[in-house]
């Protein structure tokens, strides 16, 4: 049964992104650099302190003393520094809420695009600055990387996610393990849609690593209950050891509508090479040198 509905409509993310380039606008007006002043400035009056405190302005209220500061010295119109006051809000909003999302997310390591190497990957130079812009979500398009173990795919998949968090976007990051025990759990109180449809509110799922460990009933139940409910609706990134032709081999029962649904507007990326962590292995970067006369007896 279908759990499409109008909680999951594409143009809604696509007024996340917009927002985000709202946002970059307002960090580009913040240029009040840190410790601007040698001594700190005077505080906010009090009775100024309790307005913004009972108005939530929580992040004028912590910026507004060195902003008053720098405004007295420059001479500053009241347009101006109206602008610089609620521009520090919401940027400092902006922050907190993609620090929330970032915890939300639960991603496992915390493997940005600063830690990753192009020039290193097997992914085509152009798909990889392509899939980095994140447009694609904004289309509810798919990704599916595949290929041996080890090539890069989970590094990738995290740092698109980290990249779509910091332009305001919601997510949630799977192993096919962990979504069929959140989806096995739901049947106890047969609370198994209300639990979909939770997941599918970020904007982009990712499922971690499909194909490494047998998968059964429960796997082909919850992955298609997630392909369904995202279809044209939200993204899905999909991480596999196994080519997209070999997906419906791992469920016994086939997952025919499942794959075709999940492929129908995705972006299949093949990944080939030798594993970059037995490189490191091979290359001795696995571990850190042990130190000469270092105790081996423990």
């Amino acid at each position: 049964m279908s759990t499409h509905g109008p909680a999951h409509d594409p143009y809604e993310t696509r007024g996340r992104l917009q927002g985000a380039e709202a946002s970059d606008e307002f960090a580009r007006w913040r240029d009040l650099p840190p410790r601007l002043h040698p001594v700190e400035p005077p505080p906010l009056p009090l009775d100024l302190a309790r307005l913004l405190y009972r108005l939530r302005l929580r992040y004028v209220r912590q910026a507004g003393p060195a902003i008053l500061a720098r405004a007295s010295e420059e001479g500053w119109d009241h347009t101006h520094l109206l602008k610089i006051l609620f521009a520090e809000e919401a940027a400092g909003r902006d922050r907190s809420t993609r620090e929330m999302h970032r915890e939300a997310a639960r991603l496992p390591s915390g493997k940005t695009f600063d830690a990753w190497e192009p020039s290193a990957s097997a992914i085509p130079g152009q798909a990889q600055w392509a899939l980095r812009a994140i447009d694609w979500i904004g289309r509810a398009e798919n990704l599916v990387l595949v290929g041996p173990s080890g090539t890069g795919k989970s590094h990738f998949a995290e740092a698109i996610a980290h990249a779509a968090i910091d332009r305001d976007l919601r997510v949630s990051w799977f192993t096919l393990e962990s979504l069929t025990a959140t989806i096995a759990r739901s049947r106890i109180d047969a609370s198994t849609g209300k639990v979909v449809e939770r997941i599918v509110r970020s904007e982009l799922v990712v499922v971690d690593d499909i194909g490494l460990l047998p998968a059964g009933a429960d796997e082909a139940e919850a992955s298609y209950r997630l392909v369904d409910a995202a279809y044209e609706r939200r993204s899905l990134i999909v991480t596999s050891n196994l080519h997209p032709a070999r997906f419906d081999t791992i469920f016994p029962k086939g997952l025919a509508t499942a794959v075709d649904r999940l492929l129908h507007h995705a972006h299949v990326v093949v990944t080939e090479g030798q594993s970059h962590r037995l490189t490191e292995v091979i290359d001795g970067r696995g571990v850190a040198p042990l130190e000469a006369g270092q105790d081996a007896g423990g």
